[in-house]
């Protein structure tokens, strides 16, 4: 076995755990990914909600990190690795509902409104009425939502805002083509290294070593049952092994799981998303529309991270040049910036937090390596 560069994705105790998964690009070995225990956060005000939470780190400030739809938790794997090695921080990562291994009584609702309610239950199941600082960073529908969660003031201790290659502009003129965008993706692939493949190729994800974290939260096994036309028997058997699910009574509480499903290529499989997002063309709209200026009235630093300069509309290229929020473009990249290239993403949120006097850089780290190049940011 050999055994790839491993992570500190996700703190709960000091107890090491392991998860196996199948290296895509190599049939004879399998990489080692080491993370810790995860929470699992039910809550109280209707039955049996469950929102799957990673965490890492034991002090600092709370980065509370939201993924792009379709994606996981897992899309931040590599990007926690890289800031927890530049600053003094903790990191939370959690499924949003309808994506990754988030359950939900309704998982086809997601509106802003109702996705932002769940980023501030989440916070106070986690932290109760005194949470520690926290600044919120979201991708791409994860970063629209860090905006509708900052503006509601769900987060009563948040510290900042971070959004990632989003502004309402570009993404309100995407929406024409975005069915066409998601009619032009495979809708099954044979296995999930299958899957990995075809996301770097395609150029969805640029870095093979986050795509091969990145991608397991993006699709599962096909539920279709042995008489389905064209799924043979072998197929239908299936290779994930998942955990077992303990039935709890309790309404409100936080589970801690011990272990991580183990991913184990016995036999061919077929594997789709975990969402079909065509599904939810009706919320995009909600996501997007208004969002620049909502972006601009939030109170806290605030810093915009960009593909390319061209993202910007006029409410934002306005608020820059009056210094209302720093930015940074991030050029060479594609859409999944903090996939593509999280060192450059960490080193410009690290610099910007520790400019905000929000964390210090951890001992020996190289301060000068670390800096960043912020367009009209205020003093």
């Amino acid at each position: 076995m050999t055994t790839a560069k491993t992570y500190p994705f996700f703190n709960c105790n000091e107890e090491s755990w392991q998860m196996m998964k199948y290296c895509p690009f190599c049939t004879s070995c399998a990489m080692t990914f080491q993370i810790l225990p995860f929470y699992s956060v039910e809550h109280s005000f209707t039955p049996l909600y469950t929102f799957r939470i990673y965490s890492s780190g034991s002090h600092g400030p709370v980065l509370l990190l939201l993924h792009g739809g379709g994606h996981s938790a897992l899309s931040w794997a590599v990007f926690t690795s890289v800031i927890c090695s530049r600053i003094n921080c903790r990191v939370v990562a959690m499924d949003l509902r309808g994506h990754g291994d988030t359950k939900v009584k309704n998982p086809d609702d997601l509106s802003a409104e109702t996705m932002a309610k769940d980023v501030g239950k989440v916070v106070e199941v986690l932290y109760g009425e005194n949470p520690p600082p926290i600044m919120i960073i979201g991708h791409s529908m994860g970063g629209a939502i860090a905006v509708h969660t900052a503006a509601s003031n769900h987060v009563p201790s948040l510290l900042g805002l971070c959004v990632i290659d989003v502004v309402e502009g570009t993404a309100m003129d995407a929406l024409n083509s975005m069915q066409n965008f998601l009619r032009g993706r495979p809708k099954t692939f044979k296995s999930v290294e299958n899957a990995i493949e075809w996301s770097v190729k395609s150029g969805q994800i640029r870095n093979v070593e986050s795509a091969r974290v990145s991608m397991v939260g993006q699709v599962k096994k096909c539920e279709e049952p042995l008489s389905s036309p064209g799924v043979s028997k072998s197929i239908s058997e299936g290779i994930i092994e998942e955990e077992e699910e303990e039935e709890e009574e309790a309404l409100f509480y936080v589970q801690m799981f011990d272990d991580f499903p183990i991913c184990q290529i016995k036999k061919e499989c077929l594997y789709t998303w975990r969402i079909e997002l065509s599904k939810t063309e009706k919320y995009w709209e909600g996501w997007f529309k208004g969002l620049s200026s909502l972006f601009l009235t939030c109170s806290v630093p605030k810093l915009l991270l960009l593909a390319g300069v061209d993202r910007l509309d006029k409410d934002l290229t306005i608020g820059q040049m009056q210094g209302k929020f720093q930015m940074q473009v991030l050029p060479q990249c594609g859409h999944a910036v903090h996939e593509d290239a999280p060192e450059k993403v960490a080193d410009a949120l690290a610099t910007f937090m520790v400019r905000h006097m929000f964390t210090e850089f951890k001992e020996g780290f190289p301060c000068t390596s670390s800096s960043a190049t912020f367009e009209n940011h205020s003093p």
